[in-house]
């Protein structure tokens, strides 16, 4: 045999084994996209929220966040293959409406050929794994600096259970407000709106950090805020753009518009914060982005372009206004401005879907309903979750606080929490 005829031997099944997985309904380029927007939107919780979060807080708190970010992400990965996973998005039968069945606990038919659409089941399976990760991650921005680790991480626990996982199978697991025409592209209604009420409910339960609010909490290092900003913003690409689950114009079209909102929301809470207070903040500038992704994030796969720039600027302008309403009217103590820019950002995009998605606004339309109609329902999904989350966030923190207690005590508050709960320091003076 010639050395061509044995290199053509040798390498014959590595071009017949990609004929053969289309052949098997595998769509690679779909399965590379959302294979690279799973680990896009992991990317944004460890390390983009981690340290976002964490250059917000004091310098004595900064690995307490860090390392409930971490914890969360390991801990929700156990119980999304446990469970949550097959209660979401298996087929419940009769409950189906409400909530998913049970045979896909702990995936023991789960293989490579099993397909979701055309892309792998696993793949799918990840993917929305590191959607259910962030969700909790964000709340910790409302009980930052106060709450046990052990709390912590049995609310977390919980509450993916009892607020996460039915909100997620209603809207995304063929449930009854997705058979309503709800729409909520890639979770302003199961993510921000979810996670913002229940980040004020824990803000009113846990109370108000020791000093609040006579006593200035400056963020500590602005450079890690900002450094996580933009990890966030690049991994948001995936997060929207990747619950197309498709590499095509969709994915492209919400990538388009979430960038767009995210720079609108950004200059305009920069010019509001410029022109009241005389000087524009790097803080402001970073938070407003982060307005503009999440007011976007429901309507990113059903608007164009123009939709992109006003819901991004009216999420500058509402999360500007509620943040100072929450903090210096209300005076909660909501650590990281969770609620007032995840959970009312959340709202007015998941009810500007009804608007912007309209053909006549450039959106890829409605499916034969009006605005008006698309909006009643938008405004229906709203309503729902916030009840439900307050009400079993608010269950579920009373239950905490009367069993192993959710703060920590007056002195290892004031001491710092990566020394009182982990005996370790962020920053050693040299």
């Amino acid at each position: 045999m010639t050395i061509t005829k044995r290199v053509f031997a040798l390498t014959a099944p590595l071009f017949i084994w990609p004929a053969a997985a289309c052949a098997e309904g595998i769509n690679q380029a779909n399965t590379a996209w959302v294979l690279t927007s799973t680990a896009l939107v992991l990317f944004m919780t460890i390390p983009g929220l981690s340290l976002f979060y964490g250059g917000l807080v004091r310098s004595k708190n900064v690995l307490s966040v860090l390392m409930q970010c971490f914890a969360i992400t390991c801990l929700v990965s156990l119980l999304w293959l446990a469970g949550v996973y097959s209660l979401v998005f298996a087929d419940g039968g009769d409950w189906q409406p409400w909530l998913g069945g049970t045979s896909k606990l702990f995936l023991p038919d789960m293989g490579i050929a099993n397909l979701i659409g055309d892309i792998p089941e696993t793949v799918y399976f990840m993917f929305q794994m590191t959607f259910a990760i962030i969700t909790p991650a964000l709340i910790v921005g409302a009980f930052a600096e106060r709450m046990k680790f052990s709390a912590m991480l049995w609310f977390s626990a919980l509450w993916l259970i009892v607020v996460y996982m039915p909100i997620c199978h209603w809207m995304w697991g063929n449930g009854w407000l997705a058979a309503l025409g709800a729409k909520d592209f890639a979770g302003g209604i199961v993510i921000h709106v979810n996670a913002g009420v229940a980040s004020l409910v824990s803000a009113l339960v846990i109370g108000n950090r020791k000093g609040f609010p006579t006593v200035a909490m400056p963020p500590h290092n602005m450079t890690m805020v900002v450094t996580g900003a933009g990890m966030l913003w690049f991994g948001w690409f995936g997060f929207n753009g990747g619950s197309a689950l498709k590499a095509d114009g969709s994915a492209g079209m919400a990538i388009a518009v979430t960038h767009i909102a995210a720079a609108a929301g950004s200059l305009t809470w920069m010019t509001i914060e410029w022109r009241r207070f005389g000087k524009p903040s790097v803080l402001g500038i970073v938070t407003g982005m982060v307005a503009g992704l999440g007011t976007i994030t429901p309507a990113s796969g059903f608007v164009g372009p123009i939709g992109g720039l006003v819901i991004g600027i009216v999420a500058g302008i509402v999360c500007f206004y509620a943040t100072q309403y929450v903090k210096r009217g209300l005076k909660i103590d909501d650590s990281l401005d969770v609620f007032p820019v995840h959970g009312v950002g959340g709202c007015v995009g998941s009810i500007l879907t009804g608007v912007f998605a309209a053909e006549s606004f450039g959106g890829l339309g409605l499916n034969g309903v009006s605005i008006a109609e698309q909006v009643g329902v938008q405004a229906l999904a709203v309503l729902v979750t916030i009840v439900w989350s307050a009400a079993f966030s608010y269950l579920v923190l009373k239950l905490l606080d009367k069993t192993i207690g959710l703060r920590v005590s007056e002195d290892e508050e004031v001491e710092g929490l990566d020394i009182a709960l982990h005996e370790e320091t962020g920053y050693h003076n040299l």
